[in-house]
């Protein structure tokens, strides 16, 4: 499969004036837009290279980072089965659009912390196909995405810049244990 690189100039291009605004929810929007846009012209914009998956986890695949560090395009590859625990973004926003396959995102509201135990009601859960994209806006961005389904699965992340770490939450008893996971990019 060849890779459309006037596509991807194309999303550089509209994510750079996208993020010119930088209020959060305007920026997001126009962001989710944008990835929208292209993902929707059905051309192939990520390299191949970044399109394979972890045997043991999903696969994190730097695509773009802006070199004012204003944003990031990560393309994350899902086989099947794997997913995250419940987890944040480290306070920045992101904006996640599924480029192959499809995916189950479920949200969360936080009722309660005590230092780093949690509790966390289910808001809302979606199987997102192909062009389908949100936008996570702290505080409102603890979710999981996980692929239920039997294909590989590959979705674009836009960060409001480089995300190496993020908190994530794992089970414990009638809570979870908030932990802070390094983030690192697959090979």
């Amino acid at each position: 499969m060849a890779t459309d690189t006037a596509t991807k100039s194309e999303l550089i291009n509209l994510l750079d004036e996208a993020v010119k605004n930088m209020e959060m929810k305007g920026c997001c929007n126009a962001v989710k837009e944008a990835l929208e846009h292209v993902v929707a012209s059905g051309k192939d914009f990520v390299e191949e290279e970044f399109m394979r998956p972890c045997e043991d986890r999903y696969a994190r695949h730097l695509l773009y980072l802006d070199p004012e560090k204003r944003y990031s395009v990560l393309a994350m590859v899902w086989a099947p089965g794997q997913g995250t625990a419940i987890h944040d973004h480290a306070g920045m926003w992101c904006v996640e659009c599924v480029y192959r396959g499809r995916i189950t995102v479920t949200s969360y509201s936080c009722d309660k912390e005590e230092g780093d135990r949690y509790w966390f009601t289910k808001e809302k859960e979606i199987i997102a196909g192909i062009g389908d994209a949100g936008a996570l806006i702290p505080p409102f961005d603890h979710h999981t995405i996980v692929n239920t389904f039997d294909e590989k699965a590959v979705t674009i992340h836009v960060y409001g810049g480089e995300m190496t770490w993020s908190d994530c939450f794992l089970p414990d008893g009638d809570s979870y244990l908030r932990v802070r996971k390094e983030l690192s990019y697959t090979p």
